[in-house]
């Protein structure tokens, strides 16, 4: 079977999407799928499309063969699209199934791709319109954008849901968000939910150290809140913070770090993988995600597997197995961020003995399993 994976970042690029995509792409060569990765490429020098065999998956097995088609990803959107087009109409044109991971940024070139043969599926564990509306200062949740009634409104669902009826399924990663579009969007394609993988650590005791030491990774973007995180840092002695990532929102930050005058507290880190990640979180005593909606966070679990003490907002799409060991909190304002960081530190050695809890194992083989059924489910139907 081929099958092409779309997705607008992969490592070394951060994200979610990019930690899903490269374990998947992994987990499908093992089972000798033929799988090619189409991905953004951020780097100026990049000719329009650019092909690297056996790419640089961060995963054990480097012996699997994946194909990596790298577009330049440029300043002009329309551009952009019609340059991932090309490149998906010339690797999925026999292809069996191409799998989405983006409703606009893969979604878009696809429609213009226009492609008869592969049976089109679109992963969900995000939402582009909803990230852009927390980009430019928005504060409601997932939820309660979905809950607003205006033109501006009204017109984006207009267009989200013409591109969501142009596949022929479509995988939610959490129920929750599978709930909110279900009530959004009367007439959905078929769609089913296949959740995050809780990978398997060394779940060890941590310690608390002297002073406290907080750890945010992944993107700085609208939607994680960040702000809020700093300026209840500002608010609670002897305590650090370390953001490990990159974004859009990285200069505005080092700003306001200046700013609340917390230079000697708080301290930024480029993106780490693998056992560098591994030992992130070792050197700290809590994982704080205080995003505006989460909904099904990879570096959470990632975390929890390693018996790190997670953080995590209450509007998170986790399910109740996935989330066990975790602390669930209103993490919206300063004041309530402040309110559970104190209520952890207090009670540290408790919440640490539940974080190292050795959690029920979901792997990447049982997510690339249930993914394959649904390609063999979608394949027979054609």
């Amino acid at each position: 079977m081929k099958i092409v994976l779309a997705t607008g970042i992969y490592p070394p690029d951060i994200g979610g999407p990019a930690t899903y995509v490269c374990a998947l792409a992994n987990e499908l060569s093992r089972r000798e799928m033929e799988v090619i990765v189409v991905t953004y490429c951020h780097s100026p020098t990049l000719p329009e499309c650019q092909k690297h065999e056996g790419g640089s998956l961060v995963t054990s097995h480097s012996s699997d063969a994946v194909e990596i088609v790298k577009v330049k990803f440029g300043r002009c959107p329309i551009c952009r699209w019609f340059r991932y087009a090309r490149a998906l109409k010339k690797v999925g044109k026999d292809a069996d199934i191409i799998y989405a991971f983006s409703s606009v940024s893969c979604g878009v070139p696809l429609k213009f791709a226009r492609l008869k043969k592969p049976k089109k599926i679109l992963r969900l564990g995000g939402d582009f319109v909803w990230e852009r509306y927390t980009a430019v200062g928005g504060r409601r949740s997932l939820r309660e954008w979905y809950g607003r009634r205006s033109f501006v409104y009204s017109f984006t669902r207009l267009l989200v849901y013409s591109l969501l009826k142009s596949f022929d399924h479509i995988v939610f990663s959490t129920r929750f968000q599978e709930e909110i579009y279900e009530g959004a969007f009367k007439r959905l394609p078929p769609h089913c939910v296949i959740e995050n993988a809780m990978p398997m650590g060394m779940s060890e005791i941590h310690v608390a150290r002297h002073p406290f030491s907080i750890l945010f990774m992944g993107r700085f973007v609208g939607f994680k809140n960040l702000p809020n995180l700093l300026k209840a840092i500002k608010k609670i002695p002897e305590i650090r913070l370390t953001l490990v990532g990159d974004g859009p929102k990285k200069e505005k930050l080092s700003k306001l770090v200046s700013n609340l005058k917390l230079r000697d507290r708080v301290m930024f880190a480029a993106p780490v993988h693998g056992e560098e990640k591994r030992k992130v979180f070792e050197g700290h005593d809590l994982l704080v995600i205080p995003s505006i909606t989460e909904i099904s966070p990879n570096i959470a679990l990632e975390a929890r597997s390693c018996g790190l003490p997670v953080l995590l907002t209450k509007e998170t799409g986790l399910s109740e197995n996935l989330r066990k060991g975790m602390v669930i909190r209103d993490l919206k304002s300063v004041d309530s961020i402040v309110n559970s960081i104190e209520e952890i530190r207090n009670n540290y050695q408790d919440f640490a003995l539940e974080a190292s809890d050795r959690a029920e194992r979901r792997g990447w083989g049982e997510v690339a399993a249930e993914s394959l059924r649904l390609f063999e489910d979608g394949k027979r139907s054609n």
